[in-house]
């Protein structure tokens, strides 16, 4: 039993030296090729010093624009995928382009929209915890957007969405709803999710005032029979108090 574990272990030895070796001679292999088409040898003199710093930094250029590319086309999968409504797809190639492009406020948007639908596929018994880090990585998504970019109007929508019906945090939503309110003054959809923010958060005065608005305020017949019955909804919530 002895004699077998010695020339098992001697195996193990005798393989680890020849990886390690191959290894070694694939690096030396790369790293020669790279010289030979660069046609970079030893340089010792300052001309010969420029030029070799200058075929690399050449090289490096070109691996730059490829990685670039390379980016702009996992962005491009992840859109057709979004396109096609295959929201897991397009998370995992909108979180692979941000490898390339890691303070793209866009891509961080197009993440957050995507996680929000992936949470919502996790419906059943079982499936809370990852339905809340789907949640959890919108809610994140969407305020790396802001952080670079605090106007950006679909996530201030977006998040406040997110904290109005998927996390019950009427709170957080309402200044981020306020903000959008402020600028996009025809957007009867930010309007209304800011009159349900005020009203989770029980200032229904506040939440009248808003259905009062988007009523004198829209053109849309059903946005306007929707928003008569909200306000409804609150009076009689309010009155009930």
């Amino acid at each position: 039993m002895r004699k077998c574990k010695k020339i098992w272990f001697g195996t193990i030895a005798i393989f680890m030296i020849f990886a390690l070796e191959s290894c070694t001679k694939s690096n030396r292999t790369i790293q020669r090729m790279q010289r030979m088409e660069e046609n970079v040898g030893s340089p010792t003199t300052e001309a010969e010093l420029k030029d070799a710093i200058k075929k690399y930094q050449d090289r490096i250029a070109d691996i730059q624009l490829a990685d670039a590319q390379v980016g702009i086309w996992y962005k491009m999968l992840a859109v057709r995928y979004l396109d096609a409504k295959m929201y897991g797809e397009a998370l995992k190639n909108f979180q692979i382009a941000l490898q390339y492009y890691p303070n793209n406020q866009n891509l961080y948007y197009y993440l957050g929209v995507c996680a929000s639908f992936m949470s919502n596929t996790k419906i059943g018994i079982g499936e809370q915890g990852e339905q809340e880090s789907y949640l959890k990585m919108a809610e994140d998504a969407f305020l790396r957007v802001l952080a670079i970019e605090p106007n950006h109007a679909k996530a201030l929508y977006s998040l406040g969405v997110l904290y109005v019906w998927d996390l019950k945090q009427f709170d957080k939503a309402i200044p981020l709803l306020e903000t959008l309110v402020s600028t996009q003054k025809k957007d009867a959809s930010a309007k209304a999710a800011l009159a349900a923010a005020y009203f989770g958060n029980a200032d229904y005065e506040k939440s009248v005032a808003m259905y009062d608005e988007i009523i004198s305020s829209t053109q849309n017949a059903q946005t306007k029979r929707e928003a008569e019955a909200n306000r409804q909804i609150v009076l009689d919530t309010a009155y009930a108090k």
